[in-house]
């Protein structure tokens, strides 16, 4: 049976890495010693080093499940050019190069197997595998398994069914997302109960942090891009039209911005994919539709503008950004109209009334952590069951907020929700709150309540803030069937009867200039202009193969490079990433470039 020091072997020969991450050595020692396996990993960790390094120890077929086009052709190509023998069988594989991949199979001289898992559970797939005696399978986005994760996949379900049809593989499984229930789920079902799960940790410290009212979102994504000038980035809408439009608008501006949604041509949305990943700064905008399975290393924001549906799908989607380690940040903003709109997205879904029940905890959670006063990170951390200090990297630690004993507003905002008959929204319930006698409000009469006016104190946008703060605490609710009328949350009465307090905070006084860390650029002994140099002669490369540039080498390997201007193969295959078969195919000509930038 290998050992971890053949894995770890295998990592710097074929991988060019001088060590493990955090996490990975014991799950790696776990699948070699034949033990089923649930390992949550952040977004970046490196996971799917997990599952390739015991396929590369052995000799036997690994099957890898996935249902990302992209990503699996991405790896496959990143792990032909380390020299691995890896091939792909999805519904975007090219009749040759699928002949290709049968045929090797066939001849027994394929490692890994990257399959959807559709294919996969084809009859005659699962029994032409069969023949070939697959002692593993790796299942990567694992929490499609399950109902309560976010994003649900009823093909998934089938995978259950792998043990019967392979009884003396192994299995594990993979995801950078899964709260507890979610994982109980996945054991239960892909490992009848009987798994080592391993949690790695959620954190992601290089990721900036950012929550806000949306005001203005063009203006507030204008702000986010412009600190970010000429880098590639995720701008997440909730419809397409708002996706078309965004792209429009900031293309108009003189950025490179593609628009994708489920709603385009096929041939179209590959092809901006394909941009992004092999292009540098290209800004997609996109719906949900977009990012599962991009391993694009050097995204350096993503933007949200509008509410996500959970915190798990916030987590996944943010986890998009940064993935080479280097400072990135997320902007998320949000609304009253969000917060109905995904109310009435759970409930007219045909899902069970349990399922509906969870989505709406799971939507006050996310709600619960736009509103909290504390750091962002704690929070987010804390959903997960995690804790850490305050982490100095998001807006609240950078702006902290002030909280005052809100009993008083609440009691104010909840009188005025019920002598209104719980029938009106937020901006008629602040007019009546303000005393501002408009026409909507003289029409029902509402100036002659008691509560006309007892909140002039107050401006329009903090008794927004307050509403919603209101909201999330559970204090209000929104009656999503009435169009998004206020009404008495599940802590009202209690509120309202001085029984139950409630903090309050206002709005963070905004300090660009102390918010913005430094950005990702080469710093230290990092040669930028040698920097610049590397990443062209990469995309050239990438170009000329087909490839995305990530895949040639990382930023991180030619910052590297920039760092150490090695003069030889033998001090070139020590830089971060450099392997053997990368060595033997790029080494001189990269060499060539370092020496020419030295003579220039």
């Amino acid at each position: 049976m290998p050992t971890l020091d053949v894995a770890r072997a295998l990592l710097k020969s074929t991988f060019g890495y001088d060590r493990f991450r955090p996490g990975q050595a014991d799950i790696v020692a776990a699948l070699l010693a034949g033990e089923n396996v649930l390992a949550v990993m952040p977004t970046g960790s490196g996971k799917s080093l997990c599952y390739q390094l015991p396929a590369l120890a052995t000799t036997s077929l690994s099957v890898v499940v996935s249902p990302l086009i992209a990503l699996m052709r991405d790896q496959v190509a990143a792990l032909r050019l380390n020299g691995v023998a890896a091939g792909t069988l999805n519904s975007a594989t090219p009749r040759s190069d699928a002949s290709e991949t049968y045929r090797r199979l066939r001849e027994g001289r394929l490692r890994l197997l990257y399959i959807s898992p559709e294919r996969l559970m084809q009859p005659d797939m699962l029994e032409g595998l069969s023949r070939h005696g697959p002692a593993r399978f790796a299942i990567d986005e694992a929490h499609c398994i399950s109902q309560w994760g976010h994003d649900f996949r009823p093909d998934y379900r089938r995978l259950a069914e792998l043990p019967g049809h392979f009884p003396g593989a192994r299995l594990s499984a993979f995801t950078a997302t899964a709260d507890a229930v979610t994982r109980k789920d996945i054991v239960d079902r892909l490992f009848a109960g009987r798994a080592r799960v391993f949690v790695a940790g959620f954190d992601r410290p290089n990721l900036q942090i950012g929550i806000a009212p949306r005001s203005s979102a063009p203006r507030q994504i204008d702000a986010l891009l412009d600190r970010h000038p000429g880098r590639s980035g995720i701008v997440y809408t909730l419809s397409r039209k708002e996706a078309e439009r965004t792209a429009q608008r900031l293309s108009s501006n003189g950025r490179t911005a593609l628009p994708y949604h489920a709603g385009m041509d096929h041939a179209v949305r590959d092809r901006h994919q394909d941009r992004f990943l092999t292009e540098d700064g290209v800004i997609v905008v996109a719906t949900i539709a977009f990012g599962m399975g991009i391993d694009k290393p050097d995204v350096r924001f993503v933007a949200h503008a509008n509410v996500p549906s959970t915190v798990e799908a916030y987590y996944q989607e943010i986890g998009r950004a940064g993935r080479d380690g280097l400072p990135a940040e997320t902007l998320m903003l949000y609304g009253m109209d969000d917060i109905r709109l995904r109310r009435l997205m759970i409930e007219d879904s045909e899902r069970p009334e349990e399922a509906k029940r969870v989505e709406h905890q799971r939507l006050n959670a996310l709600l619960a952590l736009c509103e909290t006063a504390g750091c962002r990170r704690q929070a987010l951390l804390g959903y997960f069951g995690e804790s850490c200090d305050p982490c100095g990297n998001c807006d609240r630690c950078l702006d902290p907020v002030e909280t005052i004993d809100g009993a008083v507003l609440a009691q104010k905002a909840l009188s005025a929700a019920l002598r209104t008959g719980q029938r009106f929204g937020a901006e008629h319930l602040i007019a009546v709150l303000r005393g501002e006698a408009t026409e909507k409000v003289r029409q029902h009469r509402h100036d002659r309540l008691p509560t006309f006016g007892v909140g002039a104190d107050v401006g329009k946008p903090l008794w927004r803030s307050y509403l919603r703060q209101l909201v999330a605490a559970d204090v209000l609710k929104i009656d999503i069937g009435g169009y998004g009328a206020l009404q008495l949350g599940g802590r009202g009465r209690a509120v309202l009867k001085g029984a139950e307090s409630v903090a309050l905070h206002g709005e963070a006084a905004r300090r660009p200039e102390k918010r913005r860390r430094a950005a990702e650029r080469p710093t230290g002994t990092t040669d930028p202009a040698l920097f610049a140099r590397l990443k062209q002669l990469r995309l050239e490369i990438a170009k000329s193969e087909g490839v995305p540039a990530f895949v040639v080498f990382h930023d991180r390997s030619l910052q590297d490079m920039a760092a150490r201007k090695p003069q030889s193969l033998e001090q070139l295959a020590l830089c971060h990433g450099v392997g053997a078969a990368k060595l033997d195919r790029y080494g001189e000509r990269f060499l060539a470039e370092i020496r020419a930038a030295a003579g220039a």
